[in-house]
Order: structure tokens, then C-alpha cells, then sequence
């Protein structure tokens, strides 16, 4: 469900991309690298909130300032075909896989 590594999306402050994820342009990510570990990811909720999908990353940062998201909220991102799921402990968009 949760990668290894992962990198953030360029433009965000607070979405995750795997770092092996080739769907995405390049552009869209930033050089660093986070490792599972380091997001603390052990600590990622274990029950799930289906929400709507949203067109692209960037609106899911935008949801704080309309409909808060709540630990364990799941949301497709359409433009990149993705899956996040929203971890509260770091206020952060994480991509899953399914």
C-alpha cells in the first residue's frame, strides 16, 4: 500500500509522490527524497474515507480552506490517475496503491 521512497510534488508544500512513480512528469517533482521511514509512515491510519476525486494535486491542498480533511480521507487524483490518502500527523497528501 505505501512505497519505500518517495518525492514531493513541485508546487505543493504537502503532496507525496513514490518515488517510482512514472506517470508523473518529472517537472512535477522536486530533487529530494523522503523514505517511508523518515514521513513516518508506521503510523498512517488503518481505516479508510472514500471522499470525491479532485482534477489534480494541487486541489488537495486547497481542501483545507473548504472541506478540512481527516486522517484516513482517500481521494483520486484524475489528471495522474493516483490514489492519496491524507495523513494527518503531517498535514501531507501520501499516494497509495491499491
Amino acid at each position: 500500500m505505501i512505497a519505500q521512497t518517495y518525492k514531493k510534488m513541485a508546487g505543493t508544500s504537502a503532496v507525496f509522490l513514490s518515488a517510482s512513480f512514472n506517470k508523473a512528469s518529472p517537472v512535477e517533482r522536486d530533487g529530494l527524497v523522503w523514505t517511508a521511514q523518515e514521513l513516518q509512515l508506521e503510523k498512517l491510519a488503518v481505516e479508510y474515507q472514500e471522499k470525491a476525486p479532485m482534477q489534480n494535486a494541487l486541489a488537495l491542498e486547497g481542501l483545507e480552506e473548504y472541506d478540512m480533511p481527516h486522517n484516513g480521507d482517500i481521494r483520486k487524483v484524475e489528471s495522474i490517475n493516483a490514489e492519496f490518502v491524507y495523513f494527518e500527523l503531517l498535514h501531507a497528501w501520501i499516494q497509495i496503491a491499491r
